[in-house]
């Protein structure tokens, strides 16, 4: 299938590996120019060169990269100030440490919401009225299946991003709907990524058990007997910012294997 959004450019955050990274590669297979952003410049560097290999057609999209931190006021204006103007934007950035409520302070709260949800925040308002002006935008906010099915050590991450998806919810219906701008969240379960096996070392840990064990037990209770991969969650991705895909908004796409036991 045509995507019908080769030649289109993307904001892609946190792209420098895992779901990041695996919506920037779909983007680029399907002839969108990307701009990718993350803190780490070498493993940037890399995922650039990575995303310039597979980028192909009559039409060679561009792959820029920015190592910034999307969360402060100066890495959204690095970005800005390399491509001013975004047709899609996918915010992304790394979930706040796991733990107990009790012991996370004022400045952890503040800092889970800065990056989970203020972030997104001001990325939507600095691109979608440009996006309405020209007819198109697609806007998907990478969150967690915890926005539906809330972990418990994961408390900052379920606030934050909730706030987030509350958000989206009004947004998404406001007038830019009627000039072609589609705002989803796409909530990831558990995907084979540097922050799942982070997590689950921390649960290994607790339980004295060993790490292989307890990521064997967490694939139990998926029905799809798996993790995901960054490829499927990015074609996923793709299609939410296709024009195929513009009568959806407003919408939290659900990719978890069946874990959610929920009809809703």
């Amino acid at each position: 299938m045509d995507l019908g959004i080769a030649g289109k450019t993307a904001l892609v955050c946190g792209a420098s590996k895992g779901l990041g990274y695996g919506c920037a590669e779909a983007l680029v297979r399907e002839g969108v120019n990307v701009l990718i952003v993350a803190r780490g410049a070498e493993a940037l560097a890399e995922a650039a060169k990575k995303l310039e290999a597979v980028a192909s057609g009559p039409s060679k999209p561009f792959v820029k990269h920015v190592a910034a931190d999307i969360t402060t006021p100066e890495g959204r204006a690095a970005v800005f100030a390399l491509q001013k103007d975004f047709d899609i934007v996918v915010t992304n950035a790394g979930g706040p440490p796991p733990g107990d409520f009790r012991d996370w302070d004022r400045e952890a709260w503040i800092k889970a919401v800065d990056a989970n949800m203020l972030t997104p925040i001001e990325l939507i308002k600095a691109t979608v009225d440009g996006m309405a002006a020209r007819g198109f935008g697609r806007i998907v906010n990478i969150t967690s299946s915890s926005v539906k099915a809330p972990i418990d050590i994961l408390g900052l991450s379920n606030g934050a991003r909730s706030g987030l998806t509350g958000f989206v919810a009004g947004v998404a219906r406001t007038p830019v709907a009627a000039k072609g701008v589609t705002i989803n969240n796409l909530l990831p379960g558990s995907f084979d990524t540097d922050r799942l096996k982070g997590t689950m070392a921390g649960a290994a840990k607790k339980s004295g058990q060993d790490l292989d064990a307890v990521m064997e037990s967490r694939k139990k209770t998926i029905p799809a007997r798996r993790f995901g991969t960054p490829a499927e969650f990015g074609a996923i991705c793709a299609f939410l910012c296709s024009v195929q895909a513009g009568y959806v908004t407003g919408q939290n796409v659900l990719a978890d294997g069946g874990a959610y036991p929920g009809t809703y």
